[in-house]
């Protein structure tokens, strides 16, 4: 219980619009307000009177947001936090008491600015007060922009520290590797089906070629075994890749126990052949594939015992980041589980190696050293696993030197050559990996700067494109505008007619133009009456 002679409790809110700060009636024993807070939360009208706003900080962006939200969450006191707290909050520090719902804000708070600050208990009840009818409390906003607000924060705030990157995803190593060996299984058993169809008619093509790939190949060239001669001679070395086995394949057609066969059933087993051939071509493209990616995610693991082993141990543990998780007892005995429980059961010996048993040391070293060198070379796979995961920029150096370790490891236990000092290794190692990293990152800026120089070539030409549309709409405008005038002047010209002497006639009144229209032309003669008539 806190005994404090007229306290001021405010109570700090973060909300994903902004920064609320609320005053709590004064009371002699804080701890007395827990029954009331309790009955009052649901109920505004009551709620309302026994806490009313002092001031509310909007964040000025979505960025701003982001940054408040990213120092409270590491309990650090932001600057228009402390701008809102030094504003809003009473001078005299020893009467005031600021709720809080994060502790480390509130030791941050108490730090710096040197208010004391309360967590838990009647705080946390009124904190849930304010979060349920915060909406009604500050003015201007409405529950729809409140949650807008929230959705987009949580959004960015979950981006952020994600930290999504699309090169370095884990989870296609994961499925590619699950992927491939369903692949080896499938093609094996698929291969195995076509050995055993074709071999009724050509039987002895299994004892001279022993490689799945390359059987299903000859099955679909060869078809036919009568049909087979000198003359298909090369198309069988192409496959074979060896002159004496194609020679034997021919010899061995000429003399074969097997039975004849149908067109209609040689189809079929050619266009099954074909299908098992483009498998097996999708999976070296698939190896491919792994082998890039694991170069991105994880090179310094697959430097080491290699991508395939590699990318199992990844699958395994769930992700790289599981894996740097794993002390090297764990990654030791990874995949082994049942082999350790059953042991454990019967009280029997434990399994020395897993899934790294299928690395290149373990086959290599002798057999009463198999267990000590896989010892060393889980521990070495948990070292590259957390370089990998935790490195901004992943590089190769890290794991080629851990090898480098691994191989005199193995010297050592045959020959009794000392190996070197982890130290100096590593020492050599970091000031490589810096010399890399810098490297990949000029190669970056260079790349960025072509891609900014690319996209403002093409801004330019989309703005001069554009220049020249309007250009080209003005002069339409304008020829537009010139030919409509020149039109009617045609007109009037034509209208005044020239005079015989070349003057032009001055033009006639209307009504005299009608007359002269309405007046039929004299002839001659009449004229010539005319003309008697005056002589007379």
């Amino acid at each position: 219980m806190l005994h404090l002679n007229a306290v001021l409790l405010h109570v700090l809110f973060e909300h994903a619009a902004g920064y609320a700060l609320f005053a709590v009636r004064e009371v002699e024993e804080i701890s007395l307000l827990l029954p009331q807070v309790e009955e009052s939360i649901l109920n505004i009208g009551k709620f309302h009177s026994m806490v009313r706003l002092v001031a509310f900080s909007p964040f000025r962006s979505a960025q701003s947001a982001l940054e408040n939200v990213n120092a409270i969450s590491e309990g650090i006191l932001h600057e228009d936090l402390r701008l809102l707290l030094e504003t809003n909050l009473p001078a005299k520090k020893k009467k005031a008491l600021l709720g809080v719902s994060d502790a480390k804000i509130g030791a941050a708070v108490q730090e710096e600015l040197g208010y004391q600050c309360q967590t838990g208990g009647v705080v946390a009840e009124i904190t849930r007060g304010i979060r349920l009818h915060f909406a009604t409390l500050v003015k201007g906003l409405t529950a729809q922009s409140a949650s807008k607000a929230q959705l987009g924060l949580g959004h960015s705030y979950s981006r952020a520290k994600v930290k999504f990157n699309v090169n370095r995803v884990d989870n296609m190593i994961i499925q590619s590797i699950s992927l491939l060996d369903q692949l080896d299984k499938d093609i094996n058993t698929f291969s195995m089906r076509v050995r055993e169809w074709y071999g009724y008619h050509f039987p002895e093509l299994i004892k001279i070629v022993s490689d799945n790939y390359t059987y299903c190949r000859l099955a679909k060239c060869i078809g036919n075994r009568k049909e087979l001669s000198e003359e298909s001679l090369e198309g069988l070395e192409e496959i074979v890749m060896d002159s004496a086995k194609a020679q034997a394949i021919l010899d061995a057609s000429r003399s074969s126990m097997g039975m004849d066969i149908s067109p209609i059933d040689l189809i079929n087993i050619e266009s099954f052949s074909s299908r098992v051939i483009s498998l097996s071509e999708y999976r070296k493209g698939l190896q491919e594939y792994l082998r890039s990616k694991m170069g991105q995610v994880a090179p310094s693991l697959s430097a080491l015992i290699g991508e395939v082993v590699g990318a199992r141990l990844i699958s395994h543990a769930g992700s790289l980041t599981n894996l740097a998780k794993y002390p090297a007892s764990t990654v030791q005995i990874l995949g082994a589980e049942k082999a350790l429980f059953r042991a454990l059961k019967t009280r029997g010996n434990t399994p020395k190696y897993g899934l790294i048993f299928h690395s290149t040391f373990i086959g290599r070293a002798a057999t009463r050293n198999k267990g000590r060198i896989s010892r060393y070379l889980a521990n070495k796979c948990t070292i590259a696993s957390r370089i990998d995961c935790f490195s901004d920029v992943p590089t190769s150096v890290f794991g080629d030197k851990l090898r480098e370790q691994v191989e005199e490891r193995l010297a050592f236990y045959e020959t009794g050559e000392p190996p070197r000092k982890n130290l100096d290794v590593m020492k050599e190692a970091m000031v490589e990996a810096t010399e890399v990293a810098a490297g990949i990152k000029k190669k970056e800026k260079k790349k960025k700067k072509r891609e900014k120089k690319r996209l403002e070539a093409l801004a330019a030409a989309a703005a001069a494109e554009e220049t020249e549309n309007s250009l080209l709409e003005t002069t339409m405008e304008i020829e537009e505008n010139e030919t409509e005038p020149k039109k009617k002047k045609k007109k009037k010209h034509q209208d005044t007619s020239l005079d015989e002497n070349g003057l032009a006639e001055e033009p006639l009144p209307k009504k005299q133009k009608k007359l002269a229209q309405e007046e039929p032309p004299q002839s001659d003669k009449k004229k010539k009456k005319k003309k008697v008539k005056e002589e007379d």
